[in-house]
């Protein structure tokens, strides 16, 4: 009878884990991540954050929220720039009740990724799509477009100046993570979608890597690409250079070219992350 209720207990206890863990949104870490700012209060002067030469790690105790310039009632936090030396920048824009988006500087190319709420995508010609988390939308240097939000949603935008080629152009694009197919990755073990087409026009992608607990990249990466990274899901460990770092949802990443890299996941749940990578130009 004992042995009956302690595994009642435990069906019921396993239960309530996952219907705890599956009410939540998903990617709610990002923006609620395990060491949040709160959590940290009483260690004055302490942060993860890393800033060196070849690569930084910016953890949300040290996220800056100010007002997003050309942007309406939305708040930004600048995690990657070329003050760092990267060609991109990378940033969260909070976005608040009735507010609105504004244009990247000309010659400018954006990506937009939905992590939290959602938002409405509307162009010069007045088409509209819905964006809702882990929707995303590319949009074309001088691409006339608004991003317009009635309650609140958080979004990871990547801009970078378009370095053009002759006769090819890019177009809009929307879409979400489910619809793209995992692609070949030889000899790993994680999962790939590429979220934009990998043809010449492009100038960058956006990767969506999965792995499940355990799983590691097994190629020590050194490449001339950069990377900008925001960890969704899950934590682990990320060699960068000759350093070791423990992160976890809601770490941003910035890696310079030929930066050795590598990760490794932990815990008990998948990673997931989002990874910006240059592609498509020669690098001189």
């Amino acid at each position: 009878m004992a042995e009956d209720c302690s595994v009642l207990l435990l069906q019921y206890l396993k239960s309530e884990t996952a219907s705890s863990s599956s009410s939540k949104p998903r990617y709610w870490k990002v923006t609620n991540p395990t060491l949040s700012p709160s959590h940290l209060q009483d260690l004055p002067g302490f942060t993860r954050s890393v800033y060196k030469r070849d690569h930084a790690l910016i953890t949300p105790e040290s996220h800056v929220f100010s007002p997003l310039p050309e942007w309406t009632n939305t708040l930004g936090a600048y995690l990657i720039t070329p003050a760092m030396g990267s060609h991109f920048v990378m940033y969260l824009a909070k976005m608040q009740e009735n507010s609105k988006s504004g244009l990247p500087p000309n010659d400018v190319e954006r990506f937009l990724f939905v992590v939290q709420g959602s938002a409405t995508l509307i162009n010069a010609s007045g088409a509209d799509h819905q964006l809702t988390v882990d929707s995303y939308a590319y949009l074309a240097p001088n691409f006339k477009h608004s991003l317009e939000c009635d309650a609140s949603a958080t979004l990871a935008v990547f801009e970078r100046r378009y370095s053009p080629l002759e006769n090819h152009v890019t177009e809009q694009i929307v879409g979400s993570t489910d619809q793209q197919p995992l692609l070949e990755t030889p000899g790993e073990v994680f999962e790939l979608r590429k979220l934009l087409p990998p043809s010449l026009p492009y100038d960058f992608n956006i990767h969506i890597m999965d792995f499940q607990p355990g799983e590691f990249l097994n190629v020590k990466e050194v490449h001339y690409n950069q990377h900008g990274l925001l960890l969704l899901e899950g934590q682990g460990i990320y060699r960068l250079a000759d350093s070791w770092y423990p992160v976890q949802s809601g770490d941003a990443i910035w890696m310079a070219p030929f930066v050795p890299q590598w990760y490794a996941a932990l815990g008990k749940t998948r990673t997931r992350y989002l990874l910006y990578k240059d592609v498509n130009r020669n690098p001189l």
